[in-house]
């Protein structure tokens, strides 16, 4: 009798039945809980008043003559030779009264619209790296193949919200007109909201163009009713380069989100201590937002943070620390300060998707959930500090996403749920497992993995020992198994096909 169920038990953990990979069903994720403080009234007051004296008395670097003659309009001072401007606080404080504390992104699927603000929590896939890794072909370049499975498994799990900014690069295609390649991926093998480039002008308002044609709108309508979102990452310390100005400003103009994101790593980016790289992010921060009321008041914005620390010894990137991991928590307390959205990243430095790359990205993970950030970016696949898009780190994250949104989940307390009567049932020293009261919800009680392995070691060694990277492996490759393409009207289709043929040869060899 104890080997058949023993085999049994190494079937239902193999991964390789008919039954799906279980799975949380779609759902707005709220934060219940207060968000935790790591930082006084005081010392939030100290930080903000730090990032006053930064931007009166040293002023940021704007490499945009629009943006100088936006900021000089409004009364900035602005040094066109250095193409400094410092702002009063007073500039600051008119911005903030136009900002939004919450907005909606409505891609062509409206099921999957994202609310950013207040207690929601959005998890999007990685965006950026320039590699792609699995444990079966290895690390190689970007390439659109892999991009577009990438984009498969984040329709394909519901814990993904969002996509951000090309999972990959897929860098055998010309670099001044993939991004509609990408574009035209994200709303034909998704249905959900995704992030655009804003390097410069062109890569955004071909984002904004393409969404607008596959919900049917005008750019009018869409810049009343925002379907897309970008990330603006500064130039720390204290520069937004042109690109990304010209980026922000277009966003703004049609009314379109952007999560000002300053790259603070402390030691290398921006002070070594944490109040220091806090006041200087959120400086940068505060800069950004103020340019995005000017374009057009009342764009949506979002406070982003990305404050991380580098090994000393080597000056490498790290993520995952405990530095880290405050930085997120402060930071939103800075955003709640201004009442505005937050955005926050749990990243890794490691190279596998191994035990290091899973602490480092739960112990930020938690600072992104404890801090209540709203979008919570490049939470699932980030891998060797962002320079990888992994296969089976995708999966990892996928289950810690899904471990945070049932911890989340309130806690019941009523008649049903205090079993008072099982208790009075069960004989002292007896047990559970055949009371009514169990029998009723074991199917639903805890949260179903759906990468832990629970076997005893022996029925483990049986279906093959496989430890957590190569069950990711099989999970993977499963989801694309049982991806399902969301429809789309073949009209809407072809016009977005008419787009990206047109604009590909008004680009030509030059820049969007």
């Amino acid at each position: 009798m104890t080997e058949p169920r023993r085999k049994r038990g190494a079937e239902r953990t193999s991964n390789r039945g008919p039954a799906p990979i279980p799975q949380l069903p779609p759902r707005r994720v709220v934060n219940p809980y207060p968000p935790m403080a790591v930082l006084s009234a005081d010392q939030i007051e100290s930080i903000h008043q730090a990032s006053m004296h930064i931007l009166e008395s040293f002023g940021i670097e704007v490499m945009s003559p629009r943006a100088l003659a936006l900021f000089e309009r409004a009364g900035a001072k602005v040094d066109h030779s250095s193409m400094n401007v410092r702002l009063d606080r007073g500039m600051v404080d008119e911005a903030l009264k136009t900002t939004q504390a919450g907005y909606t992104l409505t891609p062509r699927n409206p099921a999957h619209a994202v609310y950013l603000g207040g207690n929601t929590i959005n998890f999007t896939l990685v965006a950026g790296p320039p590699n792609v890794h699995d444990m079966e072909r290895g690390r190689r370049a970007g390439n659109l193949a892999d991009y577009c499975d990438l984009v498969r498994l984040a329709q394909h799990f519901n814990c993904i919200h969002m996509l951000g900014n090309q999972v990959c690069a897929p860098i055998e295609l010309p670099a001044n007109s993939r991004h509609l390649d990408t574009y035209f991926a994200n709303l034909t093998l998704t249905d959900k909201c995704f992030h655009v480039s804003a390097i410069g002008r062109g890569r955004a308002l071909d984002g904004i163009e393409m969404m607008a044609i596959a919900r049917g709108l005008t750019l009018d309508q869409i810049g009343r009713d925002p379907g897309v979102t970008t990330i603006i990452s500064v130039n720390s310390p204290r520069r937004f380069d042109e690109m990304m100005a010209e980026g922000l400003m277009t966003m703004a103009e049609f009314g379109q989100s952007v999560a000002v994101t300053p790259f603070t790593l402390m030691g290398a980016m921006s002070p070594v201590t944490l109040a220091g790289a806090l006041a200087q992010q959120n400086a940068e921060a505060l800069f950004g937002i103020v340019l995005t009321q000017l374009v057009r008041p009342g764009a949506p914005v979002t406070y982003g943070a990305f404050t991380s620390n580098v090994d000393m010894k080597s000056g490498a990137p790290a993520f995952g620390t405990p530095e880290n991991t405050k930085a997120n928590i402060a930071s939103g307390q800075l955003a709640r300060r201004y009442n505005l959205p937050y955005r926050t990243t749990p990243g890794s430095a490691s190279n596998a998707a191994d035990a290091q790359g899973a602490y480092e990205t739960l112990m930020a993970l938690w600072g992104a959930v404890l801090g209540h950030g709203n979008l919570v970016y490049h939470a699932a696949g980030w891998q060797e500090g962002g320079l990888t898009a992994s296969f089976e780190k995708l999966i990892i994250d996928v289950e810690m996403m899904q471990h945070m949104m049932e911890f989340l989940r309130p806690i019941v307390v009523d008649e049903g749920e205090l079993a008072v009567d099982a208790l009075g049932a069960v004989p002292t020293g007896g047990h559970f497992f055949g009371e009514p009261h169990t029998l009723e919800r074991y199917a639903t009680a805890f949260y179903q993995p759906m990468l832990s392995n629970w076997q005893n070691y022996e029925a483990w060694q049986e279906a093959g020992a496989l430890d957590t990277t190569a069950r990711a492996t099989r999970l993977w490759k499963k989801a694309l198994g049982e991806y399902v393409q969301p429809t789309m009207d073949p009209a809407v289709r072809e016009a977005l096909e008419a787009y990206m043929a047109r604009r590909k040869e008004a680009i030509g060899h030059g820049e969007p």
